[in-house]
């Protein structure tokens, strides 16, 4: 994650942006997770770094994809109230293999003996009735690409 956006680990600084921050488990899951376990990792960008990972994710990552058409729309029939609905949040993942099409990576994979997905949380400030749908507006404005089903 360092590498893909430019973060270092805890960063902090004027942005009030936290860096790369560690996830730990917490409750216990079957055998395998613990509560203090670390599960994943997490940044959260805002200004020139946000929108330098957008447009490398834009250009180089989405278009690579063999099976990616957009982000999947929820039916048209979908209730208007759910919670995710009227939520200003735009969210999907990418696979392992996307990893690799970000030049920061693809230059140096030899690296990283193991790479894992993501998702990615676009969140705005949208809320109420038709929020998503003024999220989405405003990430496909960034190109990132939307299918309805």
């Amino acid at each position: 994650m360092k590498a893909l956006t430019g973060e270092n680990f805890q960063g902090g600084g004027r942005h009030a942006v936290q860096g790369v921050q560690l996830v730990r488990g917490k409750k216990s899951v079957g055998g395998w997770l613990r509560p203090g376990i670390p599960v994943g990792v997490k940044v959260d960008l805002k200004g020139q770094s946000m929108y330098d990972f957008l447009g490398t994710l834009v250009e180089f990552v989405l278009p690579r994809l063999r099976d990616f058409n957009g982000v999947i729309l929820p039916p048209s029939s979908s209730s208007v109230n759910t919670p995710s609905a009227v939520s200003g949040v735009v969210s999907f993942g990418l696979p392992a293999q996307a990893i690799m099409f970000f030049p920061q990576i693809e230059v140096n994979v030899d690296a990283y003996p193991r790479l894992y997905g993501m998702h990615i949380h676009f969140i705005t400030n949208a809320t109420g009735i038709g929020a998503q749908d003024k999220a989405r507006a405003l990430v496909s404005g960034f190109q990132v690409p939307f299918l309805r089903r």
